[in-house]
């Protein structure tokens, strides 16, 4: 289920939205009251910045055959162009490759799939466009990349589904559901290669934490976000 975040959010400057990483418990590490809850970014490990680059070399890189969906980004880069708008490199090579695309349905512990949309406008400012790309099996959260005219890219996350929300579906939605959908979503990652990163490695510790061999040696990336809250632990 859904769990809004307990407590002020962050400020951001320059965006209209809340801030909080929505996710699963970690084992014994960090708590969860249900299927998600919304934890404070400040409270996320930090990444290292050699692990945000837009080739996933610690995916195993980008290379090798192409994506299913290579002909749907070709379609939505050209309505993104005529928007003025573009995909971030990252993200149009993360979804070309056959290889990482279908890297956070094969990690994910709530059973999350990826679903890419088109250009959907934004309910919170005009010019910007959110691209949905990963939904929970139930819809409990789904998130989207967040586009802007200036050419900032981030990853947004709610529990609306912005292609069947009532009248915003059909592109005349009243004040009061353009309001109600735009205050759903909240700012998760400031790029889409820390959200990739952080979903992936959660997802892995996850698994590792509740594995029968737990008491295993953790891979070096893993070892890193365990010991940050372990280090923050009363």
């Amino acid at each position: 289920m859904y769990v809004p975040v307990s407590g002020p959010a962050a400020d951001v400057a320059a965006t209209p939205f809340p801030t909080g990483w929505c996710a699963t418990d970690l084992g014994s590490l960090r708590p969860c009251a249900s299927t998600y809850e919304v934890y404070p970014v400040e409270s996320l490990p930090p990444l290292e910045a050699a692990d945000l680059g837009d080739g996933f070399d610690w995916l195993g890189g980008a290379g090798g055959p192409r994506s299913e969906h290579t002909e749907h980004l070709a379609a939505m880069e050209q309505e993104l162009a005529e928007a003025g708008l573009a995909l971030p490199v990252g993200f149009a090579a993360f979804y070309a490759s056959e290889h990482l695309c279908r890297v956070f349905d094969e990690v994910s512990v709530t059973a999350c799939w990826s679903h890419l949309s088109g250009p959907l406008p934004s309910p919170a400012e005009e010019g910007a466009r959110l691209v949905r790309f990963l939904r929970d099996q139930q819809d409990c959260v789904i998130w989207y990349l967040y586009l802007r005219p200036s050419g900032e890219a981030f990853v947004v996350f709610s529990h609306v589904e912005l292609e069947s929300a009532g009248g915003w579906a059909e592109g005349e939605p009243t004040e009061e559901v353009r309001a109600a959908v735009a205050a759903s979503l909240m700012r998760c990652a400031d790029t889409f290669e820390e959200f990739a990163y952080r979903f992936v490695v959660e997802n892995e510790l996850w698994m590792q934490a509740n594995s029968a061999g737990a008491e295993s040696r953790l891979a070096p990336r893993l070892q890193a976000y365990a010991d940050h809250y372990a280090s923050a632990a009363p």
